[in-house]
């Protein structure tokens, strides 16, 4: 009789141990520490380029200096440079009271006043810490003029995925306020 009802159940826990996978994503805009309203211009973002360890959907972690492993417990739910490109595009009309921010292409109707381009280099946890390395560029469509800057910063983790994750989201959190007091220059 077990036999029976065993197969069964044991063909069932086994199948949800495939699909019981956890998904993560990084596109949620953040709160921004203060808001700006007299910041009346378009902006443009372009996609938020990214190492290609972070274009699968496996969440990656550095082994060492010269590895990278993925995790089994968990996927991300989006692709990271779309995700973060909105997220950042999120984050700034919050932060500037603007519903003209628009990712590329734009349009000729949205022509921005102003670009943003944004390259990450490194954003992965290794050792008990998160990296996120980036630079990022901010140019002014009407003068040709333009703000290049670069970005690091390390936040220590307990190297969980779902910690993992909550500090990549604190450091994107560091970039984006970093991006949006380059645009009051």
């Amino acid at each position: 009789m077990f036999y029976k009802r065993g197969i069964p159940l044991l063909v069932l826990f086994s199948l949800h141990g495939c699909f019981s996978s956890h998904y993560y994503i990084l596109s949620t805009p953040s709160t921004p520490k203060h808001t700006y309203n007299r910041y009346k211009m378009r902006i443009g973002v372009e996609k938020v380029t990214l190492p290609k360890y972070l274009f699968k959907h496996e969440i990656a972690v550095a082994a060492s200096s010269h590895e990278v492993i993925f995790v089994s417990d968990g996927t991300w739910a989006e692709d990271l440079d779309e995700g973060l490109t909105l997220r950042i595009i999120g984050f700034l009309r919050k932060k500037f009271n603007q519903p003209n921010i628009h990712a590329y292409p734009w349009g000729a109707d949205k022509q921005p006043h102003k670009k943003i381009h944004i390259a990450i280099s490194r954003f992965i946890a290794q050792d008990h810490t998160v990296y996120l390395d980036a630079a990022w560029e901010i140019k002014n469509m009407q003068t040709g003029q333009h703000t290049s800057k670069l970005f690091s910063t390390e936040i220590p983790t307990n190297m969980r995925t779902p910690n993992i994750i909550d500090v990549m989201n604190q450091a994107f959190s560091q970039l984006e306020e970093n991006i949006s007091k380059g645009l009051l220059h």
